[in-house]
């Protein structure tokens, strides 16, 4: 009703509240109920009166609730996480519920910053979204309508049925499903990893066991073993825990697929400044234990390392093992989605699996023959997941000019390691083959200074 409706209706010309007539006021009332009705019935309220239009709207809102999507994501990582946000971000008319399994005792943490957890040893420190309550979760995850299924593995999928069952015995219907397990430590077959005393370095459960073990066992000298990105934040977290830490590498250099000899020279003089001892070119034969023993099957807790290129045993009472990583692949090969011979699901440019409505991204995705292991490529590929998912599932118009897709990532690294500075990109390691260049090194070794670029013979390339 507009403005001056209500001013023929009910005010006079002398500005009297009375009507002139009694019936427009009658039909200007029946007027306003039935347009209280319909605001009340369009804004989701009920009428105390009108029964036949409670009923009505009650039906409605059940068939509503019915044809929204269902979207399962199994895994709660840092990559499943960004998904999620991704895909809620797109979903503005609240097409589609998403559901989530989360292994672990508390939700998406930043696994990227995990040696800071040293600093206050508060979990919530590196949450996702916000500070977790006693039970793991934060209010995120209520919020945005997500259903976070806390310690509950995903342990089948089925294809046909479109269902995730759960280690609880959960099962859920979905529409679409999203792999983000992510990957697992890889453990080299080394007689004694089943000792006390041996760990991975992976979660907050990690740290907290590691922590519990040095102060029970009173440790003094630790080893990593793995001299890559992961090995040396791990060997930084044993040093935040005021013990003698050594760093042990099968190559001749640490962060081989990153840096030459040049760089890791710069590299140990600053590690060794720092307390940490390097062994480079280690061949790593058993963990001993404090009985002797070298077998698979002693329970004895560890002492020592031995080796198999002639050196001394090296006495250590703790060992992180940080040998890189395998992608948990599991549940898509007993669901015969297609994994690629070495591990990894399969997917294309849009992060599709061989299997209908199901999507893998992260340390899981294999693609085009390549897992990528570091948390900007799995950002990107949420971000390609969650626009598919929402313009071919949920039909939603994103404006896009082009189909989105996944090809590839940029490798370069840049990080504060262990007090140093270290950046590589591009090409770093030509190939042996490759006869058409040549290197400008600036090598400044008073202040551990390392920089070298690469081009073709003629210096136009880079």
């Amino acid at each position: 009703l507009k403005p001056n409706h209500l001013c023929s209706s009910q005010i006079n010309g002398q500005g009297s509240s009375e009507s002139k007539d009694p019936g427009n006021m009658r039909s200007f009332c029946t007027s306003l109920l039935l347009l209280a009705l319909a605001v009340s019935e369009a804004d989701g309220f009920a009428p105390s009166f009108g029964v036949r239009v409670a009923s009505r709207h009650a039906s409605q809102l059940s068939m509503s609730s019915e044809e929204k999507k269902k979207v399962v994501v199994i895994g709660n990582g840092m990559v499943g996480q960004r998904f999620m946000e991704n895909l809620l971000k797109h979903d503005k008319d609240k097409k589609c519920v998403i559901s989530t399994f989360c292994e672990e005792p508390r939700a998406a943490y930043n696994r990227v910053k995990l040696t800071s957890f040293f600093d206050t040893k508060n979990p919530s420190d590196l949450s996702m979204t916000s500070e977790f309550d006693e039970n793991g979760r934060t209010v995120w995850y209520d919020e945005n309508g997500v259903e976070l299924l806390l310690n509950d593995k995903a342990v089948s999928i089925d294809t046909e049925a479109k269902t995730v069952t759960g280690a609880s015995g959960k099962v859920i219907d979905y529409d679409v499903a999203v792999l983000a397990t992510g990957s697992y430590p890889f453990v080299p077959p080394i007689p004694g990893k089943q000792r006390p005393g041996v760990f991975v370095y992976r979660t907050i459960e990690d740290l907290e066991a590691m922590l519990s073990y040095a102060k029970e066992n009173n440790v003094q000298s630790a080893a990593v073993i793995g001299g890559g990105l992961l090995g040396l934040e791990a060997a930084k977290a044993v040093k935040e825990m005021n013990i003698e830490s050594h760093i042990i590498e099968f190559a001749p250099i640490l962060m081989c697929r990153q840096i030459d000899e040049g760089g890791h020279n710069a590299l140990v003089g600053t590690i060794e400044d720092m307390g940490l001892k390097v062994h480079c070119n280690a061949r790593t034969e058993s963990f001993v234990g404090a009985d002797g023993t070298t077998d698979n099957e002693s329970m004895s807790p560890v002492s020592a390392l031995r080796f198999s290129n002639d050196w001394e045993d090296l006495p250590v009472q703790m060992i992180v093992v940080s040998c890189g990583i395998k992608p948990r692949d599991e549940l898509a090969v007993n669901a015969n989605i297609a994994v690629g011979e070495r591990g990894g699901v399969t997917v294309d440019e849009q992060m599709r699996t061989s299997a209908k409505d199901v999507y893998a991204i992260g340390e899981i995705a294999l693609y085009n023959n390549f897992i990528y292991g570091l948390i900007a490529p799995g950002y990107d590929m949420a971000g390609v997941a969650a626009k598919c998912v929402a313009t071919d599932s949920l039909d939603i118009d994103l404006g896009l000019e082009e189909t989105p897709a996944f090809n590839g990532a940029d490798l370069s690294t840049k990080l504060k390691l262990l007090g140093s500075d270290v950046a590589s990109f591009g090409e770093n390691q030509p190939k042996p083959d490759d006869t058409d260049v040549t290197e400008l090194v600036w090598n400044d070794p008073f202040n551990r200074v390392y920089r070298k670029l690469i081009f073709n013979k003629a210096g136009t390339k880079l």
